[in-house]
């Protein structure tokens, strides 16, 4: 037998356990939400992300009836609702939080209502909209790996024009830095982690491990490039720990995920206002 063989067998073995795939499947989803999630911050994004979240449960449906793949389907239907948003922002006299709230609850009524249609199709619809570990398979794993290296490539591209039209906006057309072009990829971007993390986290809570996260790490940060890092680090202890209470206390995963992001978060919270109290003193 030879030693690629063992190799194998090993890995075969190891994907095996849902558990093991639960994990790895996580701990990639939180290295691309966490520098996502930085901008999600840094640009007061919140929103717009909860209403890509919600018009992902129309992708699902969508997926099961034409019979596509979940994560292409969610990332079409998401990207487009992305798009949608910022023509609307254009052209039409409505202030942005009215859309992203016309557009979220929009999307996520017409996802339940086709869901009601589809009689002959079995839903686990509390897996859809919190998570569910047992759904995730080794190919799900594929689709986070190598789809969120993509995102983070494609990240890496566009950091400095992201980042300086962050910053400041007019500025950042001014160097030339074309920051609409950066903007409409950020939001595909985000449109596509969304896709690639509804399986193991859930519709309803995938903004939260964009958004807790980045939250956390700003309490304990001095600047950007250790916001990132310690979002990342943040992002993956909550799914390590999430998924062993999930599994230790039979709750569902994506709600677990995000108790403990939010505890993580509190942590920091009381972190920095002690250091605040005694630079008072």
């Amino acid at each position: 037998m030879t030693i690629h063989t063992l190799l194998m067998e090993a890995s075969q073995k190891m994907f095996d356990d849902f558990f093991v795939r639960a994990l790895i499947a996580g701990i990639g989803i939180s290295i691309v939400t966490g520098p996502l999630g930085c901008f999600v911050i840094w640009r007061r994004l919140s929103y717009f992300g909860d209403t890509l979240s919600h018009s992902a449960l129309l992708g699902v449906t969508l997926a099961f009836s034409l019979s596509i793949n979940v994560s292409f389907a969610v990332f079409i239907v998401s990207g487009a609702i992305a798009l949608l948003l910022i023509s609307l922002q254009k052209r039409t006299k409505l202030p942005g939080d009215a859309l992203l709230g016309l557009l979220a609850h929009s999307t996520l009524a017409i996802g339940l209502v086709i869901i009601g249609f589809l009689s002959f199709i079995r839903f686990d619809i509390m897996g859809l909209l919190f998570g569910d570990i047992l759904s995730v398979t080794t190919d799900d794993i594929f689709i986070i790996w190598f789809g969120g290296s993509f995102i983070l490539i494609v990240l890496y591209f566009i950091w400095q024009s992201l980042f300086a039209a962050t910053v400041n906006y007019d500025l950042a057309a001014a160097e030339g830095m074309k920051p609409d072009r950066s903007n409409i990829i950020f939001t595909l971007l985000l449109a596509g982690v969304i896709a690639i993390s509804i399986k193991m986290i859930g519709v309803l809570l995938i903004t939260g491990l964009l958004l807790i996260p980045p939250a956390m790490s700003r309490n304990v940060s001095n600047n950007p490039k250790q916001m990132l890092v310690f979002s990342i680090i943040g992002g993956i202890l909550s799914v390590i720990i999430g998924l062993f209470c999930s599994l230790k206390f039979n709750t569902a995963s994506g709600p677990t995920i995000i108790s403990i992001a939010l505890a993580l978060f509190v942590l920091s919270l009381i972190f920095t206002l002690n250091k605040v109290t005694k630079l008072q003193k």
